[in-house]
């Protein structure tokens, strides 16, 4: 977990027990009042769980404070407007997630990205994204809308081929060998890959294993403009928006899109993992 996000829950957290004391009750007094476990309380007080909206406005109820509630949901926007649990954005399935990727594409003119074990969703094609999310379905035990899903991605694609926008992107060698579908589908997604290099609007360089860093990859993350990067992790999407992040991040791409290789030789790597899902 983000050191940053748990920073701001413990805030969250304070303020609560804040007005808890204020109205001059316990943690017991307030459960029984809101007919909550005691442990609850102890969770949020201490930013060990993060309430919902409805906590927040039964809380305030709770210590009498009721014109508070406005104050504490405006801070459970801010943390969880940059740190989203995949647990609550997928609870109904992919399909509403990948609705808003097609909106990011669309109001973004320069995506940069960086992905070190997968093919961007950008790239990919539609029985490869499907094995994605039927894996993510599984492992996340969520709702399973895969073909809704692939529906959007794909139409995300179509700002591929839309003039004034590009899309740079670096794919780690690695990545071209990850084998999360059965070895045809790769292939397809192999071909697919090397298709799409020497369109305009899209640069894809390959970071070769063995080559020299500055810095290690770390792993994935995407950069909108200048406006705001999104970075995955196994149980949380970070959007983060100031400047700093975003400049600090922006360093991160130049270095590694400068130790890959694009053109002829981002092809001959591509074509070398494609060779090797050819029968022996």
């Amino acid at each position: 977990m983000s050191t940053d996000f748990q920073t701001a829950r413990v805030a969250l957290g304070a303020r609560l027990r804040e007005l808890r004391s204020e109205a001059g009750l316990n943690g017991k007094g307030v459960a029984e009042a809101l007919g909550w476990q005691r442990s609850k309380v102890s969770r949020l007080e201490t930013g060990k769980q993060t309430p919902t909206a409805s906590d927040l406005l039964e809380w305030a109820r709770a210590v009498g404070r009721p014109g508070v509630a406005t104050e504490l949901r405006a801070r459970l926007v801010g943390l969880e407007s940059q740190y989203r649990s995949w647990r609550r954005q997928l609870a109904g399935g992919h399909r509403a997630r990948q609705e808003l990727a097609v909106t990011e594409t669309m109001a973004t003119q320069l995506i940069r990205g960086m992905e070190v074990s997968r093919i961007p969703g950008l790239f990919q094609t539609a029985d490869y994204a499907r094995h994605a999310f039927e894996a993510n379905a599984e492992f996340r035990r969520i709702p399973r809308d895969v073909e809704a899903a692939v529906r959007a991605r794909m139409r995300r694609q179509e700002a591929l081929y839309e003039a004034g926008k590009h899309f740079r992107f670096v794919v780690w060698e690695a990545a071209l060998y990850v084998l999360t579908c059965p070895r045809e589908v790769m292939a397809a997604q192999l071909d697919r890959l090397i298709g799409l290099i020497g369109l305009d609007t899209v640069e894809i360089r390959v970071l070769p294993l063995g080559v020299q860093l500055k810095r290690a990859p770390g792993h994935g993350f995407w950069i909108y403009d200048r406006r705001r990067v999104i970075v995955e992790t196994i149980n949380t999407e970070m959007w983060l928006d100031d400047e700093e992040n975003v400049g600090l991040y922006e360093r991160a791409w130049d270095l590694m899109a400068e130790a890959a290789v694009q053109g002829p030789q981002a092809r001959r790597l591509i074509g070398r993992a494609r060779a090797s899902l050819e029968p022996d």
